[in-house]
């Protein structure tokens, strides 16, 4: 049974300082109920690839997460109670955004996704945004993170509705400064490369991604939650992100 944390909302909300004026508490409650759980979604995708792909496309997959699984990425990546280190990404339309700056406003949430053209990471970006107003009633900016260009995020962006920043970091720079970056195997990156091109949508022929990680970052830069899986078809969940909002300054 999943865990559900509609539990957490009515004290979240009674500690929020800095609501947005246009969006009443009723309606931010509204969307707490409403809100579906991601990865019951999630795994309807998955239930669907499982029944539609060949047994040896299942298997390159499966091996792939099972590399990630052998790498010991998500053990070797930040976790709660590390300082995060800062940078400055460019957004979708060219601005700068340090984290550093960011976070003298309030707490960050950081999304890793491995790019557009992945279903699993549509998916979850839909979801967080549904979630911004209670982010945002929190005090908390939310980030996502991709190696794709920025006419690709820019792209990413406009047709999941995003109203948060989609940053592009270049060869996943920051990612490996935060540890969750894997490479893919010989296996998975031809199919991704047959499938949509990977190297043209990271610039690179590296065949490195980052886990789809979620970190909540407090003002005082120590991560205070961590969503590390090498499972790119688990996510964080959008309530679990507000859960821990409320005990992060």
């Amino acid at each position: 049974m999943k865990k559900s944390y509609l539990f957490i909302f009515p004290i979240f909300l009674a500690a929020c300082t800095s609501e947005p004026k246009e969006v009443k508490n009723s309606q931010l409650e509204n969307m707490a109920k409403d809100s579906r759980i991601l990865q019951d979604v999630l795994d309807e995708k998955k239930a669907g690839f499982n029944a539609s792909a060949d047994s040896t496309k299942k298997q390159v997959y499966a091996a792939g997460i099972q590399a990630i699984v052998d790498a010991k990425i998500t053990e070797k990546a930040l976790q709660v109670g590390n300082t995060a280190p800062n940078f400055v990404l460019n957004n979708a339309k060219g601005e700068k955004i340090s984290l550093y700056s960011e976070l003298k406003k309030g707490p960050v949430i950081l999304v890793w996704y491995r790019g557009g053209w992945c279903p699993y990471c549509n998916l979850t970006l839909k979801a967080m945004q549904d979630m911004l107003p209670l982010y945002k009633a929190g005090g908390a900016q939310l980030f996502a993170i991709a190696p794709e260009a920025p006419d690709s995020s820019l792209a990413t962006a406009g047709k999941n509705e995003l109203e948060f920043g989609l940053l592009t970091d270049h060869d996943n720079a920051i990612a490996k400064k935060y540890g969750v970056v894997y490479q893919l195997t010989p296996e998975v990156k031809k199919y991704y490369e047959k499938g949509f091109g990977l190297s043209d949508y990271n610039g690179n022929n590296k065949g490195e991604l980052p886990l789809a990680a979620t970190y909540v970052i407090g003002t005082d830069k120590k991560i205070t939650y961590a969503y590390l899986d090498a499972d790119y078809r688990n996510r964080a969940e959008p309530m679990a992100v507000l859960d821990a909002l409320s005990n992060t300054q």
